[in-house]
């Protein structure tokens, strides 16, 4: 019995972009090297000169000792002096605007490939696209050769190198963006200048996009060639104001504590539900239990409901809308919600004053800083370190089907490569949303007893290095209750579970678990405020498993205290339930 796992998320920006700029035409690779090792074209020792790496004993260490919170800083320093560069700006100055930065990047990419073999292979993902008053445009791209059975896959670390200020096409004003998202480019740039000296398992592509400001225009065109070239793009890494540690009057929600909070040890982690948020938990546990135990304070992962912030959107979704497993990283704290239609809004996101730091006492140097390197650095240790392990980790199997064998779970694992031995990463879908509850090591063919709840299983393959493949795949079962004189009390068809989380702030989702298949024509929630007028309809999927929606209370005016929601199916309210707004 499979059983479907799905999610339903609105992104309003990224729909707005489609509206506005339309679609990229004309996508090519401009170094044809780089081309063909992102198609997989390549064969064994081509590209000879890294140094071996052993990842299961290695790796963490060596970003450790490697990552140099100075790079950072000199990084943006440099990057700091173009000025400007939106995605319309200047690209024919030597000085100014986004041709003069992307360059710039592209020059450090090649000159960290001189130092190893020129293994790293630079070039451009170029396209054409009227945005800002210009029609073509570049995302800076450089593309490491993996070696082994399964280099032709890729792993993407990317992050938007444009900026903008309160005016979207505003070409021509002050727009340092440090935190959005010079900090992203430092990162990427960093772990360029540490990752292209070792020989990995998987490709890996290291990426700074344009027109993310303008709706995440230079991802989408890597991610729309991804599909139409059959590119075998294995996980996506998206980084964006990763790098600030100072919470601002405003910060989108889920915000942060408040003004001038600060936070040097909590990440977010964003994802979307099924595959996506199966790497935001990989990404944890792997962290917690391989980097964390070297650390003297190690940080701590954030792993969010949503795909993002509320009402907002990053360079990780055109990639999960085309398919692919994709993530994004961001500072526990944003120094604000990027409001500047607001005439009350003083916070620096989106203006003028994303600047690196100030000059406090007069000598014409900044000494205090808004990007945090140390802190910067922390999250380039988790990115490299995650990459690292995905390049090297074990192909995942093929499909896991559940069915309910009285009060047990029959477990059967389709596998081409005919392993016999995998480990499940199992949640308890009542009560948690982000991590997963234990993890049990079956069969191909297996059964397993779980206690009475409704449960989300995933399955991975662990080599005998100890390293996971990614986990995919992720269904859901009921586990009946039992009655010893009247035996199994059969479940409902279809049920509404409490929302997650709540109380909530700005957003929830709101959830139904289908046990097994209905014979009905559609599904809706229904949310009613607490004088008991309807707010919205949302359609929900019926068919077996679970399913979520995001309902986002930020664009409305509400006030605090409960609401309820309702499951209509075919017209009839089977089931309500309250939530409390907390905002």
């Amino acid at each position: 019995m499979r059983i479907r796992y799905s999610f339903i998320l609105i992104c309003l920006v990224l729909a707005k972009a489609h509206t506005l700029y339309g679609q990229a035409q004309n996508i090519e690779i401009t170094n044809p090297t780089a081309q063909r090792i992102l198609l997989g074209d390549f064969v064994a020792n081509e590209f000879p000169g890294g140094e071996p790496l052993v990842v299961e004993d290695e790796w963490a260490q060596l970003l450790i000792d490697q990552l140099e919170p100075d790079s950072l800083r000199q990084y943006l320093f440099e990057l700091n002096a173009f000025t400007n560069r939106n995605t319309g700006s200047d690209t024919t100055s030597t000085t100014f605007g986004m041709g003069a930065a992307r360059r710039w990047a592209a020059a450090r990419m090649e000159d960290f490939s001189s130092r190893n073999n020129n293994r790293l292979q630079v070039g451009y993902v170029q396209f054409d696209q009227a945005v800002c008053g210009m029609n073509q445009h570049r995302n800076v791209l450089g593309v490491l050769p993996g070696e082994g059975p399964y280099a032709e896959e890729v792993v993407l670390l990317e992050a938007h190198i444009d900026s903008r200020c309160d005016v979207e096409c505003d070409v021509d004003c002050i727009a340092d963006g440090m935190e959005d998202n010079g900090s992203g480019v430092a990162l990427i740039l960093e772990l360029t200048r540490i990752m292209s000296k070792y020989t990995f398992g998987r490709t890996i592509a290291f990426m700074l996009t344009t027109g993310e400001e303008q709706g995440l225009i230079g991802a989408a065109a890597l991610a729309d060639y991804c599909v139409a070239n059959e590119v075998k793009l294995r996980a996506v890494q998206n980084n964006d104001v990763i790098g600030g540690i100072i919470c601002g009057q405003t910060a989108s929600p889920p915000g942060c504590p408040g003004l001038n909070d600060i936070d040097s040890i909590n990440v977010r982690l964003y994802s979307a539900s099924g595959d996506s948020k199966n790497f935001a938990r990989y990404t944890k546990l792997a962290y917690d239990t391989r980097v964390a135990p070297l650390l003297a304070e190690p940080s701590i992962i954030n792993i969010m409901s949503a795909e993002d912030r509320t009402g907002r959107g990053g360079d990780h979704i055109p990639f999960r809308r085309n398919g692919y497993t994709a993530i994004r990283f961001t500072s526990a704290n944003e120094h604000g919600d990027a409001d500047v239609s607001d005439p009350n809004y003083s916070d620096r996101q989106h203006t003028s004053n994303d600047v690196l730091g100030l000059d406090t006492d007069g000598d014409s140097e900044i000494d205090s800083f808004f990007v945090d390197f140390r802190y910067l650095s922390r999250n380039a240790l988790i990115n490299g370190f995650t990459a690292g392990l995905v390049t090297t980790a074990p192909e995942p199997p093929q499909d896991l089907d559940l069915e309910r064998i009285d009060f047990r779970i029959g477990i059967e694992i389709t596998d081409t490569l005919q392993r016999d031995s995998f480990t499940l990463g199992v949640r308890r879908t009542s009560t948690s949303n982000s991590l997963w509850d234990t993890l049990i090591r079956v069969a191909a063919i297996d059964t397993i007893i779980l206690s009475p709840d409704r449960w989300s299983i995933s399955v991975a393959f662990v080599d005998d290095r100890g390293i996971p493949s990614l986990y995919d795949h992720e269904s859901s079962v009921r586990v009946l209750v039992s009655s010893t004189s009247e035996g199994i009390v059969e479940d409902e068809a279809v049920e509404l579970l409490p929302n997650y989380p709540n109380p909530f702030d700005e957003a929830t989702l709101l959830r139904v678990f289908v046990n097994r298949q209905l014979a009905a024509n559609s599904g809706l929630l229904v949310v009613h405020d607490r004088n008991g007028r309807k707010l919205t309809e949302l359609p929900i999927d019926l068919s077996p498993g679970l399913h979520e929606v995001v309902y986002d209370f930020s664009n409305h005016n509400f006030v605090r205290g409960t609401y309820s929601y309702s499951l209509v199916v075919d017209g009839q309210i089977l089931a309500t339930r309250q939530m409390v707004y907390a905002y």
